[in-house]
């Protein structure tokens, strides 16, 4: 099944450092007002996902998730999360350092709308981690 989201390698280095300093982190990509579509990163502990959110996927022992109005334009694409530098006032947990992460997209081939389809809804919700580990350990693969 292919994967919802996948970090580039600057942005899986830059992901680990956070971890490092702040411990255990989250994403969330919502069409907010400050920072657009991108995703933004907090401690776990700082930031509770909306029963509505989507769990996209783990990166690591990371969750990303991503609003519910976001899922339905993102539901046909891979997103693919980099850093660039700049960016301006961010809550993000990157901000400070004077880079920020960023998505990309590409479409899912008709394929690979077919394998996700077939594995059925995403969970929501801040109890969806435990949900997707579950889910995944059935079909036997790993986290996305």
């Amino acid at each position: 099944m292919p994967e919802r989201v996948v970090f580039t390698p600057e942005a899986d280095a830059l992901l680990r450092r956070l971890r490092a300093e702040h411990g255990p982190l989250l994403f969330h990509l919502s069409g907010g007002c400050c920072e657009g579509s991108a995703p933004m990163c907090f401690r776990q502990g700082d930031f509770r996902p909306g029963a509505q959110d989507v769990l996209l996927g783990m990166i690591g022992d990371t969750p990303f998730y991503v609003g519910p109005a976001q899922y339905e334009y993102w539901a046909a694409c891979q997103l693919t999360v980099d850093v660039t530098t700049g960016g301006g006032d961010s809550f993000s947990l990157e901000a400070p350092d004077g880079v920020r992460f960023i998505v990309r997209s590409r479409l899912f081939t008709d394929d690979e709308i077919r394998a996700l389809k077939a594995a059925g809804p995403l969970p929501t919700g801040p109890g969806a981690m435990h949900a997707l580990a579950g889910r995944d350990a059935a079909a036997g693969s790993g986290p996305q």
